[in-house]
């Protein structure tokens, strides 16, 4: 049994890509540290923000497929990027990106803007929170 549920009121605005809630019952969190488009020599790779998004979702998922879970036990993911308006014009393709590695059931979501990250070639970053049966 999934311990997360997903709420999505009728009153807010319809969710596109993330859910205004999520619960958890039982379970163990996992906290996710924050993921770049780092490869395995630690080298950040990609050039487009698109790119760069897919590697560090991979990654990301990497360290919670590690850890037991799958994307569905995503209950909360944060996205930093060093360009939100370039975020928003590139949403549809990243869109496609998480659906691609991480399915159809969106965690409850935030994209804040950042100066920059640790890496400095870094365009986004990518932290969560899962809860495993």
């Amino acid at each position: 049994m999934n311990p997360l549920s997903r709420i999505n009121p009728a009153e807010l605005s319809p969710p596109t890509g993330f859910s205004h809630a999520v619960t958890a019952t039982g379970g163990r969190l996992v906290f996710l540290a924050g993921q770049t488009a780092l490869d395995g020599d630690g080298k950040v790779v990609g050039t487009t923000l698109p790119e760069q998004f897919e590697t560090a979702l991979g990654n990301l998922l990497t360290a919670l497929r590690a850890a037991g879970g799958s994307p569905a036990a995503l209950a909360r993911v944060t996205v930093y990027a060093t360009d939100v308006a370039g975020y928003r014009a590139h949403a549809a393709e990243l869109g496609t990106i998480w659906r691609r590695l991480a399915g159809r059931d969106y965690p409850a979501m935030a994209v804040i803007g950042v100066a920059r990250l640790w890496d400095e070639q870094a365009m986004v970053e990518l932290d969560g929170i899962a809860v495993l049966d």
